[in-house]
């Protein structure tokens, strides 16, 4: 006689999940740019978290700094120094810090309320749908820079507001794109038998509707994270960031407040330029390759 084990509909559930993520990561790595921007991710994230263990925390000390002022790349200091004589490399490293984690948690922040809004919008419908559509819609004509900066001007200069400024002005496009994918999943059979079987408006949302778009979510939140990290370092850049932290954008800031330019310090301003430029076009290459994994219409392109 042969036996026949139950299998657990939990079990079964995250072996479905299993065979979808090793389908999805198969898709990833045949593309070629998402590949090579996950390097290049990786390899900052990891000198990010280095940084402690790579240089002393003592060199972004304006009273311990012991470079000459504004002195070009050698032996002692690889990238140049500042205006005060800390090293440029110190606060290339420790810059990489700060920006990436305001602009990670301001995506993961905007992620969230657009997830939620547009879920709950294209799910309920009615005059909520409508009020929560014409709101996102106010915020995306709206210019973002301009915004944020009026914000941080009422609000003050800090992290936190500066993130809270950031995922304010940044949670409306995953709205719209959260309500058109759910509104698609509405007319799928199996939400129609699971609104027979008396399932709740929670329970819908939560274990049919937001699985099928989270996918999206993902790829919208990767090409989202640089639009954040770039709106940090204009608004530090203009002097709107926190004045005791050191992020990209602040050194840009102080290289142009004290004359790098004129005095022709570009050791001073290209580190963290490229930096940003780097960190940007990693993500948005991660971005695109998510794109063309989870959109059907692109998943015959090659990266």
């Amino acid at each position: 006689m042969t036996t026949t084990t139950a299998v657990s509909p939990r079990a079964l559930r995250w072996a479905r999940r299993r065979q979808s993520f090793t389908r999805s990561w198969n898709a990833y790595r045949s593309q070629r740019t998402g590949m090579i921007g996950l390097v290049l991710l990786g390899i900052i994230v990891i000198l990010a978290l280095s940084a402690p263990i790579l240089i002393d925390e003592s060199a972004l000390s304006v009273t311990q700094a012991t470079g000459e002022r504004m002195a070009p790349p050698s032996a002692g200091y690889p990238l140049g120094t500042d205006e005060v004589g800390r090293s440029i490399l110190a606060l290339t490293l420790w810059g990489a810090r700060l920006s990436l984690l305001i602009g990670l948690t301001a995506t993961v922040v905007a992620i969230v309320v657009g997830t939620t809004v547009g879920v709950t919008a294209g799910h309920v419908g009615g005059w909520y749908g409508w009020v929560a559509l014409r709101i996102s819609d106010w915020f995306m004509v709206l210019p973002s820079l301009v915004v944020a900066i009026a914000l941080l001007a009422v609000l003050g200069r800090s992290m936190s507001t500066t993130i809270l400024v950031i995922a304010m002005v940044s949670w409306s496009g995953t709205t719209r794109l959260v309500r058109a994918q759910t509104l698609t999943v509405q007319s799928r059979p199996y939400l129609e038998r699971a609104k027979a079987l008396g399932a709740g408006h929670w329970h819908q949302m939560t274990k049919h509707i937001l699985p099928n778009v989270l996918p999206l979510v993902l790829a919208s939140a990767t090409l989202l994270v640089p639009s954040a990290i770039l709106m940090e370092s204009s608004l530090a850049w203009l002097g709107l960031g926190d004045p005791n932290v050191v992020s990209w954008g602040s050194i840009l800031n102080r290289a142009s407040s004290n004359g790098a330019v004129s005095a022709h310090a570009w050791w001073y301003l290209l580190p963290p330029g490229l930096a940003i430029l780097v960190v940007v076009l990693a993500f948005m290459m991660c971005g695109r390759a998510l794109e063309a994994v989870f959109n059907p219409r692109l998943r015959g392109e090659r990266g």
